[in-house]
């Protein structure tokens, strides 16, 4: 399990394929996931999950709550079920991601050994290094890699500054707080230190606020710990804890355009989050036990948004398929329910750190750094969207927390010996087992890989139709098959695609198609409503549905 999750966690991030598909980052990244999460299942199954039950059974319970939940959301919804599954195009976070996802935290259970925990955070490491160099790489020379940036900025492994500074932000104070005490080599210092360095200028080259707010809540965190291990009384600790709150309570109120600081704070993309979580939580109070659906926020935003949201800030014309915010995201797709299951897990997390503090006042290494990188994360996740290659850590970073914490309680020496006499015994059974723990991590992969293909399969049929400039091959693409399943997206794209090339009986055709597929989507209603062939009751449907979709805006037949 420490394998798989140390060498699978880092290749979810990294992955990138381009040229071939469209979305170069999250239909990779969902693959590489499927393949993880579902090995760790399958090892977790049949070896550990007595293991992860004796680590807790608060979290094992949390994870099987959240995963009925979602599995009730998507029975529920009048989304299509395949967006349901798979999540929209763009974001790919629907059933199944949150399913790999689970297995990823629940595999981080059963780790037990300080080296496995060591390594976990060296997978980290590396990932951050790659992402470093790649973005000093594309700072002082240009990007060597062969994709659409609309941002002008660095975009690292993840396809988006706003993410990559975030990561970055995660990887400086995780990577401060596990060497700052450690006896490294003065060259091994320096270069640690240069890396660093880089890194703050690519968070500051990123122009992503997340990453500055992610990168100064994680030094302040270390701090803490460097001071408590370094006092013997509770006063330094409190005094430096209280000067941090007072201070990133003056940020917040600078974001809100409140305080000394708004000037210098606030942007114009905090008040549309505000619109954005706003739409997600109204979105979930229509249906408090159910939600919209998994990956649904995109259908309902429209309709969910503020009057003021549909006129004035951000406009009509601006919409999103994400809230800006996880925990909001989530509760969304499934209502109270997934939303409860979902900060169970959080609340699991934060107490394996509260009750680290309390265990010793020495300075873990790598119980910082885990801490610190759990910290972050969630403080991005307030404020970002879901996206894999960040997700992957959020959630096995949960498990890992409280399966450090587990061990950490482990008895004195006498006890571990006979754990490790207990754990000998489990090997050499494992041994004379037929199917070994490699073969069936191996399935698991294959099994997983094959659940999480269909999204990129779609992607590469998708472009070789468009490069072909064959109407059939376009026509196999959309086919909602197993290997090909549609996407709203590519209907509405096609549909326009045709209007314009003048082949108005078959823009017709698939406008239909696109409201039938998913008659919660506006844009395939406006497609049907704009399409010259439409007749004046398409029209008609048309204009009611699109009302209906989105019913605070005064014109809705202009996007």
């Amino acid at each position: 399990m420490a394998k798989l999750l140390y060498l699978g966690v880092p290749a979810t991030s990294l992955l990138l394929i381009v040229g071939s598909v469209t979305d170069p980052v999250n239909v990779t990244k969902f693959l590489v996931l499927g393949g993880v999460g579902t090995a760790a299942f399958s090892l977790l199954l049949t070896r550990g999950i007595q293991q992860a039950l004796a680590v807790s059974k608060i979290a094992v319970i949390c994870v099987i709550l959240f995963i009925l939940a979602a599995i009730s959301a998507v029975a529920f919804s009048n989304s299509p079920l395949v967006q349901n599954i798979y999540g929209v195009y763009g974001r790919n976070t629907g059933l199944l991601t949150y399913i790999f996802l689970s297995g990823v935290l629940l595999g981080a259970l059963v780790l037990q050994k300080s080296e496995n925990f060591d390594r976990l955070f060296l997978g980290l490491f590396i990932t951050g290094v790659l992402n470093v160099l790649y973005c000093g790489w594309v700072v002082f020379f240009g990007d060597f890699i062969g994709w659409n940036n609309p941002y002008g900025n660095i975009l690292g492994f993840f396809g988006n500054p706003n993410f990559v500074g975030a990561f970055l932000g995660i990887w400086i104070s995780s990577t401060v707080g596990y060497f700052l005490v450690s006896k490294i080599a003065i060259w091994q210092r320096v270069l640690l230190t240069v890396l660093i360095l880089l890194a703050m200028f690519e968070v500051y080259k990123s122009h992503a606020v997340q990453g500055i707010a992610v990168t100064a809540a994680g030094l302040a965190v270390v701090a803490f710990f460097f001071i408590r291990s370094r006092t013997k009384t509770f006063l330094p600790a409190t005094l430096y804890s209280s000067g941090v709150a007072v201070f990133g309570l003056v940020a917040v109120m600078g974001a809100l355009q409140k305080g000394p600081l708004a000037d210098v704070i606030y942007k114009t993309s905090v008040s549309l989050r505000g619109s954005y979580w706003h739409a997600g939580i109204q979105s979930a109070l229509t249906h408090p036990l159910t939600g919209v659906g998994m990956d649904g926020y995109g259908d309902w935003y429209r309709r969910s948004r503020s009057l003021h949201a549909a006129t004035v800030m951000p406009g009509p014309s601006t919409v999103s398929n994400s809230a800006h915010n996880v925990i909001i995201d989530i509760f969304s797709y499934g209502g109270f329910p997934l939303l409860l299951s979902y900060l169970g897990l959080l609340v699991l997390g934060t107490m394996s750190i509260v009750r680290g503090i309390r265990r010793t006042r020495n300075y873990d290494p790598i119980f910082v750094a885990l801490s610190v990188s759990w910290v972050g994360y969630q403080l991005q996740s307030i404020i970002s969207i879901n996206q894999i290659g960040l997700a992957v850590w959020g959630w096995v970073l949960t498990g890992a927390l409280v399966a450090y914490e587990a061990a950490q309680k482990r008895a004195l020496s006498a006890q571990n010996d006979q754990s490790e006499k207990s754990k000998a015994q489990i090997r050499g059974r494992e041994k004379s087992d037929v199917i070994s723990n490699p073969l069936i991590a191996g399935l698991g992969l294959v099994v997983g890989l094959i659940l999480a293909c269909p999204p990129i399969s779609a992607d590469m049929a998708w472009v070789k139709a468009n490069t072909s400039g064959n109407f059939i091959e376009v026509q196999k693409a959309l086919t909602p098959s197993y290997l090909h399943p549609t996407s709203s997206e590519r209907i509405v794209n096609v549909v326009a695609i045709l209007e314009n090339s003048k082949l108005f009986e078959q823009a017709h055709e698939y406008a239909l198609r696109g409201t039938k597929y998913n008659p919660e989507n506006f844009d395939s209603w406006y497609a049907l409503y704009a399409v010259k062939n439409s007749t004046e009751d398409d029209k008609s449907r048309a204009l009611e549905n699109m009302k209906r979709l989105d019913p605070n805006n005064p014109d809705v037949t202009k996007r």
